[in-house]
Parts: C-alpha cells; structure tokens; sequence
C-alpha cells in the first residue's frame, strides 16, 4: 500500500459481511487467529525426519508446475472496514487464468476492476502477493529461503497434519517470503492449508506498505494435488496516519487443465481492461 492512503487487503463480500451479521466474520478470523497462534494445543507426536522437508518440496514444484497447466477463475473482493467492522470501502475484480491461441498463459478480466476505496489504494506488491504468496507451497527452489521447525500434528479437514513453522532466512531487495505456518498431509506430502503474513512490511516516517495476516485453503482437484481454493484475511494495520482494519477473500474456482485439444472461449468484461499475466 501507499503512502497518504493505508494499506489494503482482500476481503469478503460485502453482501456477504452485511448478511452474516458479524457471526461468520467472528468465527472466520477466530480460526485465522488459532492458525497463527503458538503449538501449544498441537499433537506432540514424534517429529517426521528432516528429510521430508525435502520430498514435501519436490512434491511442491511438481504441484507448480502442474498448476500453470490448468484455467481457473479467481474473484478477489478486498474492503477497509470501518471500528465496528462495517464495510466503509472495497476493491472488487474477477480474473479467468487461462492460455490465448497460442498456448502461452494470460489473463482477463470478467468483472472490473471496480475500486470503490477510500482510504486505501492497492500497490503492486499486493497483487504480487495475491499472485504469488497466497497460494502459498514450499518448493525446491524456495526451501532453502526458509528457516522450518516442526511443532506437531493439527487436524485439518478431517486428516491429522504435520504443522510446520516457515519463516524467512533473511530478506533480500525484492523479495517477498511468508512468515507463518505450513499444514502438510503426511499421507500425499502436500500442503492442505498455510496462514501467516507476507514479508517485508515497509515502514516509513509518513507512510507505510503493509501486508495483513491471511488463510489460505486447499483442496484436492485432479485426484493428485492439493490446489488453493480460498484465501482469507483479517487484520488490523497500523499505518503512520491511524490503524485501518482490513478484509479480504480470494475464491479460486472452475479448475480445467489446458490441453492443446481444449477450446478457450473469453466472456466479455463487466468493465476494465485486459490484465498483464
């Protein structure tokens, strides 16, 4: 986020929020909360090998490169939410990743984007996040970025996890790493959910670009792997100009794996422009 304005995060809908009456809020960012919170109420079973660390990374540059084969629909609805928790503003857009005629990934707009924020304005790092944080794995190339501690098991879903603490090694320029925690089925050795915050968090005297703490789910699609399903975010920023509360959802939808047989077909957009992949 920008100077003069605070920054953002995506968040749910805001007929959803009016709709639930502040009980589905409570209870989303009650379990966001408990993600993020300490091992303590965690199993204290006897810790995996080290060198799975290993094989769950193969299995996640496998899931990487398995997930630029695929189209999908991804809607993201960000809101500034008012001290009572209120919609105050929101940023609204629906994407379709897909592949143009000649097979090279792109994307388009369905709806928006449609920016009705007042305090706020989203910056490039935030749809960098969005992009490339929020489904979050640990891959081959990114395990060695990442200082990991095993803290137990967790269910998840119904399955019984091996929870894992990422944070960075250090930050170089550029970068932008996770400081959470990874659930990883013991069965497929894949990540089933991650929580944390994108780092870093840029302070300045007279501004700041900060990032809040968000969910993300994942469920199986192709009989193989695990793939984002929904991301979810609440928090709290604490910019120079005042503390800004924060929402946002990403819904990830409509998964189809691309093949050179398969029929792209775009729907026009409700509004705004092509975006760059």
């Amino acid at each position: 986020m920008d100077p003069t304005v605070i920054q953002y995060e995506r968040s749910d809908g805001a007929a959803a929020i009016s709709r639930d009456s502040g009980k589905t809020l409570f209870y989303g960012f009650a379990l966001l909360l408990l993600a993020l919170s300490g091992p303590a109420a965690r199993g204290q079973s006897a810790a995996p090998p080290n060198t799975l660390l290993k094989t769950i990374a193969a299995n996640g540059s496998l899931f990487e490169r398995e997930l630029g084969r695929y189209t999908y629909r991804q809607t993201f609805h960000f809101f500034e939410l008012d001290q009572r928790g209120g919609p105050r503003g929101d940023y609204l857009e629906v994407r379709d990743v897909t592949f143009d005629p000649a097979g090279e990934r792109t994307e388009a707009f369905v709806k928006g984007p449609i920016d009705r924020l007042r305090n706020m304005r989203l910056t490039e790092e935030d749809f960098r996040d969005i992009r490339d944080m929020q489904p979050f794995v640990l891959t081959e190339d990114t395990l060695w970025l990442y200082d990991t501690r095993y803290e137990g098991e967790e269910p998840v879903q119904g399955r019984n996890c091996y929870v894992y603490r990422v944070s960075p090694r250090q930050l170089l320029e550029g970068q932008r790493l996770l400081d959470g925690r990874i659930w990883v089925d013991p069965e497929v050795l894949q990540v089933v959910q991650a929580a944390g915050q994108p780092q870093p968090q840029h302070y300045h005297t007279k501004d700041a670009n900060l990032f809040p703490r968000f969910m993300t789910v994942y469920e199986p699609i192709d009989g193989k792997f695990w793939f984002p399903v929904r991301t979810e975010a609440q928090d709290t920023l604490a910019f120079p100009s005042g503390l800004q509360r924060v929402r946002y959802e990403i819904d990830y939808a409509d998964y189809k794996r691309f093949s050179a047989d398969t029929s792209i077909t775009f729907e026009p957009s409700e509004g705004g422009e092509t975006p760059q992949p």
